[in-house]
């Protein structure tokens, strides 16, 4: 299948992380760094759960053009889930360093694991991972279009992570779409999207907590000022999320009718130095 076909580009950004970079990187404040360090603990686990979903049932496609440049934005999705995984392992590896202990990572692998002895359907697994994307995409145009969530972080820190979220948005339809194009129901779609919100919200916050705690900052008042800043304040989370993430629920959703394709466009322009093609 040409690459060709699809509009998704695997890029290798140019920013190492296996120097290290500060404890407090986001702009001095314990609980924003704490927040993004937690999910960047989820990731490797997490999108590798998410190739795994998409090979286990991209065979299932019918042998149709229709289809080809489907197949090809999927293996560019599993291209750029790769690179994100890779740098996230990095990113983590620091975080050991600093004595913050990865207990998403065991979570997230002990549900996966339950699953598979389950034997639930690879569709259910690929339901997952729609929501998971749908997620991730929310963030990652929240990160592109309010400055100020990332604006003060150390500035390796904020590229790396508005590159992961311009790639986010770039494949936020991947998994939906070959869920919808393999006869997904729209009830596990829901009910799914529902478990994940839930798991999501429960975990960030546990790890986030965990992190503090290790961090030695969890009983100070101002890293509670940092988390309701940065929930509830100015472009806070909350606010600019909420509407965003429901949106899923609506019977008419597709991913692509919700956030600005532009803003990942831009972006990618702007710092088109920090990064390269791989295919």
């Amino acid at each position: 299948m040409s690459h060709d076909l699809s509009a998704l580009t695997v890029r290798k950004l140019t920013v190492d992380l296996a120097g290290g970079f500060a404890r407090h990187w986001h702009s001095g404040d314990a609980y924003r760094t704490m927040y993004y360090n937690a999910l960047s603990m989820s990731f490797p686990v997490g999108e590798q759960s998410f190739i795994d979903s998409v090979r286990d049932t991209m065979d299932r496609l019918p042998a149709d053009v229709r289809y080809d440049t489907l197949r090809a934005d999927i293996a560019q999705f599993i291209g750029q889930e790769a690179t994100h995984r890779h740098l996230h392992g990095q990113y983590n590896a620091q975080l050991a360093k600093q004595g913050l202990v990865n207990h998403w990572e065991n979570w997230a692998t002990a549900r996966i694991q339950w699953a598979r002895r389950r034997k639930l359907s690879p569709m259910y697994m690929l339901a997952v991972t729609a929501a998971y994307e749908h997620c991730t995409a929310v963030f990652g145009d929240g990160a592109l279009r309010y400055d100020r969530w990332l604006a003060k972080a150390e500035p390796k820190m904020r590229l790396m992570w508005r590159w992961h979220a311009a790639e986010e948005t770039e494949h936020k339809a991947v998994a939906f779409d070959l869920y919808r194009a393999l006869g997904g129901s729209e009830r596990q779609r829901v009910l799914t999207y529902l478990y994940v919100l839930f798991m999501f919200a429960l975990e960030s916050h546990a790890q986030t907590i965990n992190n503090l705690w290790h961090d030695g900052t969890l009983f100070k008042p101002r890293t509670w000022w940092g988390f309701a800043t940065m929930f509830f304040g100015r472009d806070g989370v909350v606010w600019r999320s909420t509407g965003p993430m429901l949106k899923y629920l609506l019977p008419s959703f597709h991913p692509n009718r919700h956030g600005d394709p532009a803003l990942a466009e831009r972006w990618l322009a702007a710092h088109h130095d920090k990064w390269r093609a791989v295919r």
